[in-house]
């Protein structure tokens, strides 16, 4: 695949709109080739910038119901009382009805404010990005050496981050950062698979419980989530969400 046709595709790469062979060839291209793979950041940096989720606000329920209400009690009040109108009437209220409806289905998404998760999922988008474009942004200590990262890690946070290297399965570690997410302190490690990097987010859970990996995709990244032995564990990647999911479980067993 040339450069000119890998950059005519990544849009619709990037959105999600190509078909398997379509998005492999591009994938392959993007691998070897900088200057395309710098076009396909760019993009998704482009795109978290104009999806930031915090300017939305979800309405109350009890908004929809009102504004249906007084539509309904407004056209009941202006409904003509002669008889040969009613059939026209009728039309015309179901019509504006109708009309109001839409609209009101329409605005009032705008007005819904995301979930937790939705915000925590923009906000490991927005600081996966930014690892990746900004020069010396990755990683703070770059290793290898399990023991190396975890060292790192014990002086700057008070919990024991899982730190494992899947080199035997194509997840070599990289090392490790910090980060600032949902304002808490998070300690990041950095896995590479091929030319693809993987940021993993952990934090402290508010319980003990464990939870089933949870899988999301936004702006051309895969997202997978659970909750291990007290710890919130978000990762993120370019790959696959197969190729996720196979890392997510290497974690979980490993710790």
């Amino acid at each position: 695949m040339s450069c000119q046709r890998a950059q005519e595709l990544i849009h619709g790469f990037v959105d999600g709109e190509l078909n398997g062979p379509q998005t492999e060839e591009v994938e392959r291209h993007i691998d070897h080739c900088e200057d395309c793979k710098l076009e396909y950041g760019t993009q998704i940096t482009l795109r978290s910038s104009f999806q930031d989720t915090s300017l939305y606000y979800r309405a109350p329920t009890h908004l929809k119901k009102s504004i249906r209400a007084s539509l309904e009690k407004e056209v009941s009040a202006n409904v003509p009382r002669r008889a040969f109108r009613w059939g026209w009437a009728f039309v015309g209220v179901s019509l504006t009805v109708l009309l109001a409806i839409g609209i009101v289905w329409k605005i009032v998404p705008l007005f819904i404010p995301p979930s937790p998760d939705e915000l925590l999922d923009q906000e490991i988008v927005t600081d996966h990005v930014r690892s990746l474009q900004m020069p010396n942004h990755l990683a703070a200590v770059i290793s290898s050496d399990q023991q190396t990262v975890k060292s790192w890690f014990n002086s700057k946070v008070d919990f024991s981050p899982p730190i494992r290297d899947f080199v035997d399965r194509d997840f070599r570690l990289y090392g490790g950062r910090l980060d600032d997410l949902n304002n808490k302190t998070v300690a990041t490690i950095i896995y590479q698979r091929r030319s693809h990097y993987i940021n993993l987010y952990v934090w402290p859970a508010e319980h003990q419980h464990t939870t089933d990996a949870v899988t999301t995709q936004r702006e051309g990244y895969n997202l997978i989530h659970w909750t291990t032995s007290g710890l919130n564990c978000w990762a993120i990647s370019d790959l696959t969400n197969a190729e996720l999911r196979d890392f997510a479980d290497l974690v979980q067993k490993a710790y």
